[in-house]
């Protein structure tokens, strides 16, 4: 069952590369950029192709984003890691004005009383290389294990030489810690994951019971944020407490270190009441940062005209429709989950949008 989960991951991970984007957003609004519109920086993104639309594209939307590094395990060789990271450096490179990077941290080799001063070394060229940020994946408390066989969690003491020196670089972390509460519960066709469970199986935690429970995990995530009060955190996916935002305001009340972002969990706002979503949004404002996972993995050459011009259509189509639910009061539809915008007002989309991330990033 173990190499079973484990093909099982690889495979579902590669295929979602392969898309274009990943597209929670489902909708029939058609939204076009205005002249007034706020910038954009998208903290979550995985652009790992160049495009000849790029430097339109994000013009006309005043937007720039994040390149987040990403990293599994091999193939065929589950002791090493496979990485996107040097195609993000050289999109980047090309396009210093669009790109930043996030570079990335798994727990392959912990065992080694050498694991965190090697993890450091490389983190220092990929910070010297422009990373502003490093990501920890689910894989740790769901996938990779040690020598013992242990799952590794997020609070494992063997990784503190590594928070400790990024603490020291001021670089924070964003933590994709766990999956949707979903992963771990029957599945429900009225929940915004049901279609991606459904078709994957592999992820749906509920049928491999010797993966830690969701409890534990987020357990684990919130003793490691409490060790590290001095520690810049930015929960991707909105913590993975999406489902209960009254859940993320606890640990944002808790945790004055931390900030989330919203990146493929709007389906997950869509599903509560937008009033209650808006006071969240209005009431966190300052610790809110808008994101969305979208991105690519195929070369533009392999692309004919057709493909690539319907590419650049939905990718703008699910720009927008996030745009619409953030700033409008208009019907939405989004993984299923018919609801109304939130019509934030203009200073706190600044914020959500721009503001928040440039002081986290210290970007300019």
């Amino acid at each position: 069952m173990k190499n079973l989960f484990f093909l099982f991951i690889v495979f579902s991970f590669v295929s979602c590369k392969q898309k274009m984007t990943n597209r929670e957003t489902t909708s029939e609004v058609d939204v076009t950029p205005e002249s007034d519109e706020v910038e954009i920086i998208d903290v979550h993104s995985h652009f790992q192709k160049d495009r000849d639309y790029f430097i339109d594209f994000m013009k006309n939307r005043k937007m720039k984003t994040i390149l987040v590094d990403v990293a599994m395990h091999n193939a065929t060789d589950s002791s090493k890691v496979e990485r996107s990271w040097d195609d993000y450096v050289a999109l980047a490179e090309k396009h210093p004005n669009l790109f930043w990077l996030c570079s990335s941290l798994m727990g392959l080799g912990i065992d080694e009383p050498d694991f965190a001063q090697k993890e450091i070394e490389r983190l220092k060229k990929e910070i010297a290389q422009g990373a502003r940020m490093v990501k920890v994946w689910k894989n740790f408390g769901m996938v990779t294990k040690d020598n013992s066989g242990k799952y590794i969690q997020i609070d494992d003491p063997r990784l503190q030489p590594i928070w400790d020196f990024l603490k020291e670089q001021n670089i924070p972390v964003m933590a994709h810690i766990a999956e949707p509460v979903q992963a771990w519960r029957p599945l429900n066709p009225n929940s915004p994951h049901f279609g991606y469970y459904s078709d994957h199986p592999e992820y749906h935690a509920y049928n491999f019971p010797k993966i830690p429970s969701y409890e534990t995990i987020i357990a684990a995530r919130d003793n490691w944020i409490s060790k590290n009060p001095d520690l810049q955190i930015l929960c991707a996916h909105i913590g993975s407490m999406s489902h209960d935002v009254d859940m993320v305001a606890e640990r944002l009340d808790n945790y004055p270190n931390i900030k989330v972002e919203l990146a493929a969990r709007f389906g997950d706002l869509a599903a509560q009441d937008s009033k209650k979503v808006r006071a969240f949004m209005e009431k966190y404002q300052d610790r809110i940062l808008f994101g969305t996972d979208f991105g690519n993995s195929t070369n533009q050459l392999d692309l004919n005209v057709e493909e690539l011009t319907r590419e650049k259509e939905d990718l703008a189509a699910d720009y927008d429709l996030l745009r619409t639910y953030l700033s409008t009061s208009d019907s939405v539809l989004i993984r299923g989950q018919s609801n109304v915008g939130l019509s934030l007002p203009k200073e706190v989309l600044e914020k959500i949008y721009v503001t928040n991330a440039m002081d986290l990033l210290k970007l300019k």
